[in-house]
């Protein structure tokens, strides 16, 4: 029997592992420490159960957006190589798993703009990568280049502003003519050629981000059932016919109302059959347990939330993004409540921005919270409290490890990975340190949490 069999036939029954146990905690000011641990002979407080079997997990990752290449070109060659490790190095970083592509521009482009923006241009004659060129593609070549193995995955926020009722970018519905969605089908298909013949692969499509949402920004409604007919009628078999294997993902999804196109699409075996997992975010999560359920597909929480929501303030007077620990708090909250919900990829949303960090939102401009921030006036890189809390799992958690049972009154998240290391991550709210001892292994390891603050133990 294999370790990681036998270690699943056993619970915690003693393992000899292949190295020392090792630890790292973070707290406010004191992020990403190495921190001591000792073997002691009690009754843990808190258990890691590795025979309890939970779901697969496939990695976390980031979304690469123009104004993140942006900012980082503004950083000397060496730290901004500094800054692509800190996000995709599995040593020396968070060793993201996944990438975001935006098809056309998302909210943070440097402005508006599609691939093919000349009118009735159903062939695609005018369809050019030209203006990813100059930041999208140098921004993913910089990530290949320290994650070689890096999977990316693409989604548009509009189509061009032709195929639309408002004949706008921002906002409105897309054109139900059959002509329109097959012109559509053929950009997202010509997109994924396009990369390609880049070097760069595109491992998956989501239609539409949040199609429920118009806002004044790039966005587009689409309806449950013409999500349904484009899926089957048009991009699924565009793809197939251009010989391209790239799988359909539905989303992303991020409105409990959108949850009505996966039910559309699902219920229709034609349209089903070219589905490969869900993409979901922001107010989805309650629905996640019953979708895994029900359909037995990967289902990927696609856009962390930004924070900061300054249209809770009645001036809506916040001029910059905060980035502070209490962002970061927010955001183990919602990693973590994801994970529990039963997701099985996770992905932050801007990787990088300036220090202000506003979108292009015409109405509501937002400045919103990344993981790494450049200062545009010093060109001084910033690690955020946020991007820790990231990669407390991220870097420590491998692809195809299983979520595993924990118990106790902490805060904590366990996994085993395929090599049969285990990794516990334990939160604590409270204002003063907390000692705490894990039981691992048929090991009982005690150490301290800082306030307001996480441990990674991993053995």
């Amino acid at each position: 029997m294999s370790e990681r069999s036998e270690a699943a036939a056993v619970g915690t029954a003693a393992l000899e592992p292949s190295s020392a146990p090792t630890l790292i905690v973070s707290g406010p000011d004191a992020y990403w420490q190495p921190a001591a641990l000792t073997h002691v002979q009690e009754t843990p407080e808190q258990l890691v159960d590795v025979a309890i079997r939970l779901q697969e997990w496939q990695g976390f990752g980031g979304t690469f957006n123009e104004a993140g290449w942006d900012v980082l070109s503004l950083l000397e060659p060496l730290e901004r190589q500094r800054a692509l490790a800190l996000l995709f190095d599995a040593r020396e970083g968070a060793s993201f798993t996944y990438g975001r592509v935006p098809i056309g521009a998302s909210d943070y482009a440097i402005d508006r703009y599609t691939l093919s923006d000349e009118v009735d241009d159903f062939s695609m004659a005018s369809f050019s990568i030209e203006r990813d060129r100059q930041r999208l593609i140098p921004y993913v070549r910089a990530a290949l280049a320290v994650k070689p193995d890096l999977q990316l995955w693409a989604s548009p926020w509009t189509p061009p502003a032709w195929m639309k009722e408002n004949q706008s970018t921002d906002g409105g519905h897309i054109r139900a003519e059959p002509e329109v969605l097959e012109a559509y089908a053929l950009y997202l298909a010509r997109f994924v050629e396009e990369y390609r013949s880049e070097g760069i692969a595109v491992g998956a499509l989501q239609p539409q981000n949040e199609p429920g949402y118009e806002q004044t920004y790039p966005t587009c409604l689409w309806t449950p059932e013409l999500l349904r007919d484009f899926v089957r009628d048009h991009l699924g078999p565009m793809l197939a016919e251009r010989g391209l294997n790239t799988p359909i993902w539905l989303g992303t999804l991020s409105a409990p109302d959108d949850l009505r196109h996966i039910g559309a699409i699902m219920a229709d075996p034609s349209a089903a059959a070219y589905v490969r997992g869900i993409g979901l975010q922001w107010n989805t999560m309650p629905a996640v347990p019953d979708l895994a359920a029900s359909y037995a597909l990967p289902i990927m929480q696609t856009e962390h939330r930004c924070g900061n929501y300054p249209w809770r303030t009645a001036s809506f007077d916040v001029k910059q993004a905060p980035n502070d620990d209490a962002y970061a708090e927010e955001t183990w909250g919602l990693i973590s409540a994801w994970i529990r919900a039963g997701v099985n990829s996770y992905l932050a949303w801007n990787m990088v921005l300036d220090t202000v960090g506003v979108n292009m939102d015409v109405k509501r401009p937002w400045p919103q919270n990344a993981l790494l921030t450049v200062d545009r006036t010093t060109r001084a890189l910033r690690v955020t409290p946020a991007y820790y809390v990231f990669r407390h799992l991220s870097q420590f958690v491998l692809p195809g490890a299983e979520r595993v049972g924990s118990a106790g009154d902490a805060d904590m998240l366990a996994f085993e990975n395929p090599d049969g290391s285990v990794v516990a991550v334990l939160y604590n709210p409270a204002g003063a340190a907390r000692d705490l001892s894990v039981g691992l292994r048929g090991a009982v390891l005690r150490f301290r949490v800082p306030a307001h603050g996480w441990a990674t133990l991993s053995w």
